[in-house]
């Protein structure tokens, strides 16, 4: 009888985080993980069981997040996309398959991650996406925003925008890059970190809005960073507007570089 041979395979996978208790599983709940291991242990012919680059919050959504799995099944790159996919609820999609070196590890071999929030700034609350992305209805000066965020560019104890539940075991993190675009009613916020703390990027986000809005000052969050006090932040804004858009890793895994999403925004 022919051994049979493991071998790590490497998804691209997007969600709609919506309908979600976040990535990770837990007992009697609809997760994305969830959802993702019973597609793949129907094309594999046996269970497997998924590692992802971030676990995503309940309602955060994901255009270029990234998994591994072994497996023993010999299956072609459109029997793990398209198999996978017939097997998937409409809102979850993998996008791209390939197999990977044993040494490759979804979440600790990525070199950074990279998240985007979609703000709707705008007097009334939008009808049409409502659920994929934030809102805030006083008017907000972004170019305030970004002197506020440059305080937090580098590494830093991120005490203060980090979530009570939090499982880290440090809360040092190194934020690399941080930008803040406009368009029209639409801000597009980017934040790409080494790692990220629970609920940071949207406690970051949340605190912000007070500077955008005129009732703290740019330096503020200088101040809130160093207090290391969740209490001197701000608000955790909604999960609504948050997406996974792209993971950093070696240029030797040579995985696909889509562009970054989501896709209904402008190049």
């Amino acid at each position: 009888m022919k051994p049979y041979k493991l071998q790590r395979i490497a998804l691209g996978v997007s969600y709609d985080g919506s309908p979600y208790h976040g990535w990770q599983v837990q007992d009697n709940l609809p997760t994305v993980q969830l959802q993702l291991e019973r597609a793949l242990s129907r094309v594999a012919n046996h269970p497997v069981t998924v590692t992802c680059a971030g676990r995503t919050d309940a309602g955060v959504h994901a255009s270029a997040q990234v998994v591994h799995f072994d497996t023993e099944a010999e299956r072609s790159y459109y029997s793990w996309v398209f198999g996978a996919n017939s097997n998937l609820p409409i809102g979850i999609r993998v996008l791209w398959a390939k197999p990977v070196p044993k040494d490759f590890h979804a979440r600790f071999s990525a070199l950074s991650r990279c998240y985007r929030y979609l703000l709707y700034n705008g007097q009334i609350r939008p009808g049409i996406l409502h659920h994929f992305v934030g809102w805030y209805h006083r008017p907000l000066d972004e170019e305030k925003m970004r002197l506020g965020a440059c305080y937090l560019l580098g590494e830093h104890d991120f005490s203060a925008f980090r979530g009570v539940h939090c499982q880290a075991k440090h809360p040092v993190r190194n934020l690399l890059k941080f930008s803040i675009q406009r368009q029209r009613h639409l801000l597009v916020v980017e934040v790409q970190a080494n790692a990220f703390l629970l609920h940071m990027v949207r406690n970051i986000v949340g605190t912000l809005l007070a500077v955008g809005c005129g009732d703290q000052e740019p330096g503020w969050i200088h101040q809130v960073l160093i207090s290391k006090n969740r209490q001197e932040a701000g608000v955790t804004i909604s999960p609504k507007g948050l997406y996974l858009v792209s993971v950093e890793y070696p240029e030797e895994f040579s995985l696909p570089d889509l562009p970054v999403g989501p896709f209904f925004l402008p190049g």
